[in-house]
C-alpha cells in the first residue's frame, strides 16, 4: 500500500490539524488585531509577527522547514516548539535548523516511515492542494484518525494548570495559587426580604387566600372535632358518686395478728366444688400477718404427716376447726387400695362472711401473687344469703383470678389476671362473663397491684391499677341486656341428677340480677382441681380433670410440681398489702 503524501500530524503546530475541518489557531491575524493569548512568555516577549506566505508557495503554512527533501526534514513549528517565546508558529531561519531542538522531527518515527524502502515521498509534492479540506471540530478523539507515529507529549491538568491549554504548551505549567483572604460573610443573607424582593406577595391570587383558608379552616375542624369526641367520651365514662360512698371497713395489716372482726377462716377439704387438691387449715404456717401484710403460703402435707401417709394407711381429720357441715369435706383417710389420697397441699381462706358485705358500691385490694406451678391465687366475692338459690343461682364475682405457673404456660400464667362474672338458672347450664389483662415484661408475681371492682345497678367494672387496664366491663343499662338474655339459655336443660326440667328465668326481678344483693370477699390460694382452670394436656399437667385418680396422679407428681416453687414465703405466699370497702350511701 503506498504511502500518503499528506504531512503526518507531527508536522503541525498541533496535531489535530492534521484531519480535515479543524480549526486552524496558527493562521495570521487580520491586520490591526492583536492576539489575546495569555501565557507567562507573552510578558517578557515582543508582540506576535503576522505571517505572509506567497501564493506560489508550495508548501503549507504550517509544514516544516526545510521539507522540500526527505533528506533535510525541518521540525514542527508547533507553539510550544517556538523559540520566540510568544508561539506564534512563525517559520525558523535555517540558521537555526542545526539546533537539537530542529531534529525533534528529524529523529521521529514520523520522518523514518517516509525514508525507508527506498522511497522518496516528498512533503512538498506539488500535487498537494493548497487549501486544506478540514474536519468538523468538537470530535471525540475516538473518532479521528489515530496515528501510531508519533504523540505529542501530554501533561495532566493538575492545581493552577489551565486545563484548556494545548497539553505541549507553556500555558499549561502549574502556576502558583494565591492564597487571598477569607470572603467576607454576605450581608444580604442575614436581611430579611422585603416586598420588593419577593413581587409574588404584592399581590395575592384569590384562589391561593381560598386554598388557605381552606386549608386552615379543615385543619381547625379536625381539632376541634378530636377535642369534642374526646370531650364526650370522657363525659360518657361510668363514674361512682364519690360524695355518695361511704366506708364499710379497710385493713392495712399492721397489727401483729389478723383482725378476727373483720375476718373469718374458712377451714375444709372438700375441694370447694371445683375438686381442688388442698386442705384449707386453721395453721398459723399457712396464714400470718408480718411486715405490714397478710400472708396466705402454701405447704406441702408431707412436711407435717410424711409422704408415705399421703397414699396409705392415714386418716386426716380438721376436727372442730372445720367450718362447714358435710363432713366429708372434714376429713378423709389415704388407701392405696382405692387410690384415696391426702390432699398434697395445705392453704389457707379467709372472708368477711357475716361481717361486712355490700351490695353497690367499691372494693378494693392490693397483692402480690404468688409463684410456682398449679397455684390459684384468688380475690372473689360469693352472696351473703343466697337470694336466688345454692350456687350458681345466685352468682360469682371474681375481682382477680391467676395461675402461679410461669409466663412459658401456654393457659395464661403469672404475667394474666382475670375478672370474671359467673352464674346459671341450672348448675349444668354455667355461664360465664370474663376479660383478662396481661403484662408484656415481667408478671404479676414481682410487685403489689391493685385490683377494683365498681359496681352500680346499671353497670360494673372490674380492673387492675387504672381504669385504663379493665379487666371487665359491662354497662347493663346502654346494652338494656339483663344477665338472662346475656346467657341465651334453652327452654329445656338437664339438672344435676340428669333429669329433663324446663329452664325458666329465676330473676325476672331486675336487669342485674343476680348481681343485686349482698355480696361479702373472699382471699385464697389454691392448688390444682378438675373445674378447668388448669386446662388438660397443657403446660405438662400431670392429671386430668375426668379422671377419678386426678389427686392421686397429682400427689405422685409433687417432686416436679414442688421445684417450682420458691423456698422464700415472699415468692410463695400471696401477700395482701391492704384491703377497702365502701357502699353506695
Amino acid at each position: 500500500m503506498p504511502l500518503s503524501t499528506r504531512a503526518p500530524p507531527s508536522s503541525f503546530a498541533y496535531p489535530f490539524q492534521a484531519y480535515p475541518g479543524n480549526p486552524d489557531p496558527g493562521a495570521p491575524l487580520p491586520v490591526g488585531y492583536h492576539s489575546r493569548r495569555s501565557s507567562l512568555e507573552s510578558l517578557h516577549n515582543p508582540p506576535r509577527r503576522s505571517l505572509n506566505f506567497s501564493e506560489d508557495s508550495h508548501n503549507p503554512p504550517h509544514s516544516p522547514l526545510g521539507s522540500s527533501t526527505h533528506e533535510e526534514l525541518g521540525r514542527p513549528v508547533a507553539p510550544f516548539m517556538s523559540d520566540s517565546g510568544h508561539g506564534s508558529g512563525s517559520p525558523q531561519s535555517p540558521s537555526r535548523e542545526g539546533s537539537p531542538r530542529s531534529t525533534l522531527y528529524r529523529n521521529s518515527a514520523a520522518a523514518a516511515t517516509l525514508t525507508t524502502k527506498g522511497s522518496s515521498a516528498n512533503l512538498n509534492d506539488s500535487s498537494r492542494p493548497n487549501s486544506m479540506i478540514f474536519r468538523a471540530p468538537f470530535l471525540s478523539p475516538a473518532s479521528r484518525n489515530s496515528s501510531t507515529v508519533w504523540t505529542p507529549p501530554a501533561y495532566v491538568p493538575q492545581l493552577g494548570m489551565d486545563s484548556t491549554s494545548p497539553a505541549g504548551s507553556t500555558t499549561a505549567l502549574g502556576l502558583a495559587v494565591r492564597k487571598g483572604k477569607p470572603p467576607v460573610p454576605s450581608t444580604l443573607l442575614t436581611e430579611k426580604l422585603t416586598k420588593e424582593d419577593k413581587p409574588w406577595l404584592a399581590q395575592r391570587q384569590p384562589r391561593e387566600r381560598l386554598a388557605k383558608f381552606l386549608t386552615f379552616s379543615c385543619i381547625f375542624l379536625g381539632l376541634a372535632g378530636a377535642a369534642l369526641l374526646c370531650f364526650f367520651d370522657v363525659r360518657s365514662v361510668d363514674l361512682l358518686d364519690e360524695s355518695n360512698m361511704c366506708v364499710v371497713f379497710e385493713d392495712d395489716f399492721n397489727s401483729d395478728s389478723l383482725d378476727t372482726s373483720v375476718w373469718k377462716r374458712t377451714v375444709e377439704l372438700g375441694g370447694f366444688g371445683n375438686g381442688e387438691f388442698e386442705i384449707m387449715t386453721n395453721k398459723d404456717e399457712n396464714l400470718k400477718v408480718q411486715n405490714g401484710n397478710l400472708y396466705i403460703i402454701p405447704t406441702l402435707t408431707s412436711q407435717d404427716i410424711g409422704a408415705d401417709s399421703i397414699f396409705d394407711g392415714y386418716n386426716y381429720d380438721l376436727g372442730g376447726d372445720c367450718t362447714t357441715d358435710n363432713k366429708t369435706a372434714c376429713s378423709v383417710t389415704s388407701s392405696q387400695n382405692t387410690s384415696t389420697v391426702i390432699p398434697p397441699v395445705q392453704s389457707a381462706m379467709i372472708s368477711t362472711n357475716g361481717t361486712h358485705s355490700i351490695t353497690y358500691g367499691r372494693v378494693q385490694v392490693r397483692a402480690k401473687i404468688p409463684r410456682g406451678d398449679w397455684l390459684w391465687p384468688a380475690i372473689w366475692m360469693l352472696p351473703q344469703d343466697n337470694k336466688y338459690g345454692e350456687w350458681p343461682l345466685s352468682g360469682e364475682i371474681d375481682l382477680m383470678e391467676a395461675r402461679g405457673n410461669d409466663a412459658n404456660y401456654p393457659a395464661q400464667g403469672f404475667n394474666f389476671v382475670r375478672s370474671s362474672l359467673n352464674y346459671a338458672p341450672l348448675e349444668t347450664l354455667r355461664t360465664q362473663i370474663f376479660g383478662w389483662w396481661t403484662m408484656k415484661r415481667g408478671g404479676f408475681n414481682e410487685d403489689f397491684h391493685t385490683y377494683t371492682l365498681e359496681w352500680t345497678p346499671n353497670w360494673m367494672r372490674l380492673y387492675v391499677d387504672s381504669r385504663l387496664q379493665a379487666l371487665l366491663e359491662l354497662d347493663i343499662k346502654k346494652e338494656k341486656q339483663s344477665f338472662w338474655e346475656r346467657g341465651n339459655y334453652p327452654q329445656v336443660a338437664q339438672n344435676g341428677e340428669g333429669q329433663e326440667v324446663p329452664v325458666t328465668d329465676p330473676w325476672d326481678s331486675s336487669w342485674s340480677a343476680p348481681f343485686d344483693q349482698d355480696f361479702y370477699l373472699i382471699l385464697s390460694v389454691a392448688t390444682g382441681g378438675t373445674s378447668g382452670w388448669f386446662p388438660d394436656n397443657v403446660g405438662d399437667k400431670p392429671w386430668t380433670d375426668g379422671d377419678p385418680k386426678a389427686m392421686y396422679n397429682f400427689a405422685k407428681a409433687q417432686s416436679t410440681w414442688s421445684a417450682t416453687w420458691p423456698t422464700s414465703e415472699d415468692d410463695l405466699a400471696m401477700r395482701i398489702d391492704w384491703v377497702k370497702m365502701w357502699k353506695m350511701c
